[in-house]
């Protein structure tokens, strides 16, 4: 078995077909079949879910007799609330989430492997809150499997 050092840098795969991926007409790459059938799904879908709100977002200020402008911010402001938070309290809350369904366990699970972790329910609901205290930083890094300069610079931004 070769090191992972002795990997060549180069490599070519002469049996691997590829397929074009076309965007309004235009060459966007090359792609394997079955992923760019997934990739023009998912993009695709996409498309027919931001024509969806921007269609909402014009019956409503239409209604209100507004203008494009503010249809744009009204699509504009949809989105960003709909964004999965990149930093603070929020960004921890998604990660402990993500944390529960890698161990595949329930809600009261997780609290008793938090608990183990001398991070209580208490101090999980305090999260809802907003509030994350110092002593919380060393628990939530256990739980997380990460260091706690990760943590911070979540919290941080």
């Amino acid at each position: 078995m070769p090191l992972p050092d002795d990997t060549p840098a180069w490599e070519i795969h002469p049996n691997d077909a590829l397929v074009p991926l076309h965007y309004d007409d235009d060459l966007v790459g090359f792609l394997k079949p079955d992923i760019a059938i997934r990739v023009a799904d998912i993009l695709n879908e996409e498309y027919r879910a931001r024509r969806a709100l921007r269609l909402a977002c014009y019956d409503l200020v239409s209604r209100a007799g507004g203008s494009d402008r503010e249809i744009e911010e009204l699509v504009n402001k949809y989105l960003a609330r709909a964004a999965q938070p990149r930093s603070g309290v929020g960004a921890i809350a998604r990660w402990l989430k993500q944390r529960q369904l890698e161990l595949d366990v329930n809600d009261a699970e997780f609290e008793r492997f938090c608990d183990s972790y001398r991070l209580p329910k208490e101090k999980l609901e305090a999260l809802s809150t907003g509030d994350i205290d110092g002593s919380m930083l060393v628990p939530l890094s256990r739980v997380l499997g990460c260091s706690i300069e990760d943590v911070l610079k979540v919290l941080e931004g």
